[in-house]
């Protein structure tokens, strides 16, 4: 293909890997004014991040295999349907409960986005390219957290919260344009495929019982569950506990972005020198460490906004080390089931994340500390877990640097 094509092509499918994202953070912003609105609190308004987050872990499982057994495109297609729909209803809606419903469906939407963008990378790129694409779709993807919150801050001051999901449902709507009109289809749809819920969960079954798939994968969910509570207590800290406003909560947010996005990138690097197990275990550790530390000094009222902001980053910076290797290793050990593994590693972290968010609403008193006994107890849980599961993997399955590239959703 010209490099137009492959420009063009790159544009599309990192769009769809970072619809999901975007709707996560693109709302934030715009917290207090729906719970205003809707005539509710803040940390109610938190549940509707949290269905979102059950809607993504429930699509990792549901679009793996009717992308397999419909080809890409026809799922992909029905998938923005239902995002755009769900986005309009969003904007409408006049309850919390209804909205929470409703990015529950937008959540299963999006996730069709995501799940179809990766399988397509495997299909129309030889496997010598595929780590390089999977690297500019990071880039696209990484990008998401740092435009998305300042974003729906200024949609927001403009137009109102209502016309973040707007904007939300109009990009879902340029996508499923885009895919129909210019993204090939790229799977012939396999009608031997099975979709009876037996065999697909004898199959999620046959990768649970692997030992370095489940030390891995529930290490690296309970590490990433400080990022889900950060997500959805960062809004109630910023904006009513230290009173800053949407477009500065938005910088704020873009800011400690550029730590997990960049650790990530060092991550690359270090894998030159260190092991994969080896930067898993250095970024727990501090991430431990750090969690602590902040939970005292936040319960002791000791710290203010800019120190809030410094360990934040420190966390974020740790996720971006523990969360790649934790993926990678994770799914080291399978080849003919690697898609099968990928879907469960995806829906586990997405689950239990959504159980950290759901927390931060239910345990919210007006302070920062939920938010961060949170992140503190996970990353403390996902140490042990990694040195209690460590001594099930009789033979430890390493990964090279080139499969580190691809993007784990």
């Amino acid at each position: 293909m010209s490099k137009q094509q492959y420009f063009f092509l790159i544009l599309i499918l990192g769009s769809l890997s970072a619809l999901g994202p975007f709707s996560i953070d693109m709302y934030l912003p715009g917290f207090p004014a729906i719970a205003e609105d809707l005539n509710t609190t803040a940390a109610r308004v938190t549940l509707s991040l949290s269905s979102f987050f059950v809607g993504i872990s429930a699509g990792q499982l549901l679009y793996g295999p009717l992308l397999d057994r419909f080809g890409r495109k026809k799922p992909l297609y029905v998938g923005l349907a239902v995002y755009v729909l769900a986005s309009i209803g969003c904007a409408m809606i006049q309850t919390i409960d209804g909205l929470i419903v409703l990015r529950l469906i937008q959540a299963i939407g999006s996730c069709a986005a995501g799940v179809a963008s990766v399988a397509m990378i495997r299909d129309l790129f030889p496997v010598k390219d595929s780590a390089k694409v999977f690297a500019l779709i990071m880039l696209v993807i990484g990008l998401s957290p740092m435009i998305a919150p300042t974003a729906g801050s200024y949609v927001t001051a403009a137009f109102g919260w209502h016309g973040v999901f707007i904007v939300l449902g109009a990009m879902g709507l340029l996508l499923l344009i885009a895919t129909f009109l210019w993204l090939p289809e790229s799977y012939e749809p396999d009608t031997t495929m099975s979709l009876k819920p037996k065999p697909i969960l004898a199959n999620f079954w046959s990768v649970l019982r692997e030992p370095q798939f489940y030390t891995y994968t529930f290490t690296g969910a309970m590490s990433f569950c400080g990022l889900f509570a950060y997500v959805a207590g960062s809004p109630l800290v910023f904006m009513e506990i230290f009173g800053v406003s949407g477009e500065v909560y938005g910088w704020i947010f873009a800011f400690l972005s550029v730590g997990l996005i960049g650790a990530s990138q060092v991550n690359s690097y270090m894998l030159r020198h260190y092991q994969n197990e080896q930067l898993v275990y250095a970024a727990l550790i501090c991430q431990v460490l750090t969690g602590v530390v902040f939970l005292v000094l936040i319960s002791g009222g000791w710290i203010g906004l800019y120190g809030t902001i410094a360990l934040l980053f420190i966390f974020l910076c740790c996720l971006g080390f523990s969360s790649p290797n934790t993926a990678a290793l994770s799914l080291a050990p399978f080849s003919r089931t690697a898609g099968s593994a990928s879907a469960l590693m995806g829906a586990i972290r997405m689950a239990m994340g959504a159980l950290a968010s759901m927390a931060v609403s239910v345990f919210s008193n007006g302070t920062a500390v939920p938010m961060v006994a949170i992140m503190a107890v996970t990353s403390v849980v996902a140490l042990v877990l990694l040195l209690t599961g460590r001594r099930q993997i009789t033979e430890q399955v390493n990964v090279s640097t080139d499969q580190m590239a691809e993007p784990v959703h």
